[in-house]
């Protein structure tokens, strides 16, 4: 798998993720000088080619200079992120993201927003490849990602570990007078058909984001955003 671009490279380096070598741009400047180090400190091999090569490598031209070359993404199991996670917890269930950008910004977010892990179903929907890590900036791989055959099993699992499940939804009750507390599970849905009938009705409740304006919907990982630092603000 290759990882490309600085931010992401880096942070697959931070993460102690096996690197089989790195390739990058003769006469590296600024934040490349820092990746070199840390690849020289951690024993990978840096090869170094003129920018053409790294073109030839990166056709759409988002290499920044670097690109990380890897074995695949690893997945977390359903079990490790509901072992590992607290008292008070937060976990994302995507039903339906086929999009590889929204992939990417969703795990970005749940990272940042702190949850404990995402989960994804190995059918109809996109998986962790090298453009959703990159668009993750590089948060693939420091948060839990499982990968699941059945999402409606993946609710039964979290609902016997004391988990209440949310989906995400235009027509829910308002999020902002909901009552949150101890293990939640957050479903947001693809952005055109939202969370499937049969998985909100394994839910425990559907929440909404209020909207003022004209139109009548958000991007899945920026309704996400929103209501993840609502649902932690609250735990």
């Amino acid at each position: 798998m290759k990882t490309e671009g600085r931010n992401a490279v880096f942070e697959l380096l931070k993460a102690e993720k096996t690197v089989d070598k790195i390739l990058m741009i003769k006469n590296p400047q600024g934040s490349l000088k820092a990746i070199f180090a840390e690849a020289r400190k951690r024993g990978i091999k840096v090869q170094f080619a003129d920018k053409i090569v790294l073109d030839k490598e990166s056709p759409e031209g988002r290499h920044q200079g670097v690109i990380a070359y890897s074995s695949d993404f690893v997945y977390a199991g359903l079990g490790d992120i509901i072992q590992s996670a607290g008292q008070n917890s937060v976990v994302i269930l995507c039903d339906g993201i086929e999009d590889v950008h929204n992939l990417g910004s969703i795990i970005r977010v749940s990272e940042c927003a702190g949850a404990d892990g995402v989960i994804i179903p190995a059918n109809n929907s996109a998986s962790v490849t090298e453009a959703v890590v990159r668009i993750s900036a590089g948060a693939a791989e420091h948060i839990k990602v499982a990968k699941v055959n059945s999402l409606g099993f993946a609710i039964d699992e979290l609902k016997r570990a004391g988990y209440w499940l949310y989906a995400l939804e235009a027509d829910g009750e308002d999020i902002y007078k909901t009552e949150f507390s101890g293990k939640i599970a957050l479903v947001i849905g693809g952005e055109d058909r939202g969370v499937r009938r049969l998985t909100r009705e394994k839910c425990d409740c559907c929440v909404s984001l209020p909207l003022k304006g004209k139109v009548n919907s958000l991007n899945a990982s920026v309704a996400l955003g929103i209501a993840v630092y609502e649902v932690i603000k609250r735990l």
